[in-house]
């Protein structure tokens, strides 16, 4: 098959832009959204229905091949300590930017008529209980990404104790893991087609004119974005991951883009681990890391929360103190976590907060006609705090592979 002259994430460009021009056209026309749905659909679809192959069969090949069960161990805890560090951050920079910017204020908007669907947090109890897999096959079929974590990480050691016995079954793993990235690549070559057809579909349906009321709190949102790459990413970045700026942001393009039009970082988990794994972090922290990260990792999420808690106090004319917004902010992380594997965990994540520090839970309707256009803003940086984890992992460990050229790690190709 011949290479193709552009790569990929310039030809998901275009399949956005042009996306974008159709469907502000299509307004005024007789074509609805229900015509470029199936396109974005197809391609969510198709990128679903490799993430569980892909993760079982990498995270068992990795976990099989490590010797040392506190290397696991280690890596697994300096994961979870940067993915709640991080999170912290994030949520901070959104509160701080919200106060200066005050994107509710003065806004007139009539909250008569919102409801809110009421919603509980799950029982400590039940989320220890809910790790552990009942039924390994029937938390593959839901996609119930922790507990396949979980079940893949034991088997693994299983593999790893049978010594050379077990070699065969870990080369089956480790080819099944390759065959799976091939299988990426091929439904990769989809990927312009469906961002087309998802940035039609959104603008067609929502158009520009839902964004005129609310612009100042998606400003707010996307240039809280900005900040959280510049004070937390970047440093990262420069003084964990020793790797140039630009070569990390080209190198998972490819992720950001899929991310931006999905909204899902479920979709973005199979080229985000390929391409984390060609800037240089080991395949059995991308492996491990990644998963993980797209499951209870939520900095974007959480940065999206600290400003809509101060755009719906702003509104309903509720001061926050100090100590309230403290509140929110470990509410914040504690949510990221206790709504890990629930289905709407954003939902809770934010109905939990709103509760706990006397918002009403009308607020969450409030935003919820430009949920997608802030989505957008906070899925890629789930998608890029999960990544940057893993090659920070990676680096302290002493993991990292120099080796990867930029070209091959910034490049992605069309061809499989």
């Amino acid at each position: 098959m011949a290479k193709s002259k552009m790569s990929l994430p310039v030809q998901m460009g275009i399949g956005m832009v042009a996306g974008v021009l159709i469907g502000l056209l299509a307004q005024n026309t007789s074509l609805g959204p229900a015509l470029f749905k199936p396109l974005g659909d197809i391609f969510i679809r198709l990128i679903r229905m490799v993430v569980v192959p892909l993760v079982f069969a990498t995270l068992v090949a990795g976990s099989a091949g490590i010797r040392d069960t506190g290397k696991l161990g280690r890596v697994a805890t300096k994961t979870l300590l940067f993915y709640l560090i991080t999170t912290a951050l994030a949520v901070t920079i959104g509160l701080i930017l919200a106060n200066v910017a005050q994107p509710g204020h003065g806004l007139n908007i009539s909250t008569e008529g919102l409801a809110a669907k009421n919603v509980t947090q799950p029982a400590l109890k039940d989320t220890l209980m809910n790790l552990v897999p009942l039924n390994p096959v029937e938390a593959m079929a839901k996609g119930n990404m922790l507990q396949i974590i979980i079940f893949a990480i034991i088997f693994g050691f299983g593999v790893s104790a049978l010594g050379e016995a077990g070699r065969p079954v870990h080369q089956f793993f480790e080819a099944c893991g390759d065959t799976m990235i091939k299988v990426t690549g091929f439904v990769m070559l989809y990927a312009p087609i469906g961002v087309f057809g998802l940035m039609a579909y959104t603008v067609t349906q929502h158009g520009l004119s839902v964004l005129l009321p609310l612009a100042k709190v998606i400003g707010v949102m996307y240039l809280s974005c900005v900040l959280l790459i510049g004070l937390v990413y970047v440093p990262i970045l420069k003084g964990i991951v020793k790797i140039p700026v630009s070569r990390f942001f080209r190198g998972i393009l490819e992720p950001l883009m899929v991310a931006f039009t999905t909204c899902s970082s479920a979709a973005a988990l199979p080229s985000n681990m390929r391409c984390t794994e060609r800037l240089g972090a080991s395949k059995t922290v991308a492996s491990f890391g990644i998963p993980l990260g797209n499951t209870i990792n939520m900095n974007g999420t959480a940065l999206y929360m600290g400003v809509t808690t101060i755009f719906v106090a702003e509104v309903y004319g509720i001061p926050l103190s100090l100590e309230t917004q403290l509140t929110a902010v470990i509410m914040s992380v504690l949510a990221a976590v206790g709504s890990m594997g629930v289905p709407g965990a954003g939902l809770i994540m934010i109905s939990i907060v709103f509760v706990q520090i006397g918002l009403p839970l009308e607020g969450v309707a409030l935003v919820a006609g430009i949920d997608r256009i802030l989505d957008m803003a906070r899925t890629p940086m789930n998608v890029l705090g999960d990544s940057l984890g893993a090659l920070a992992v990676s680096r302290l460990e002493g993991d990292f592979s120099d080796t990867s050229t930029e070209n091959d790690s910034t490049m992605p190709k069309t061809t499989a």
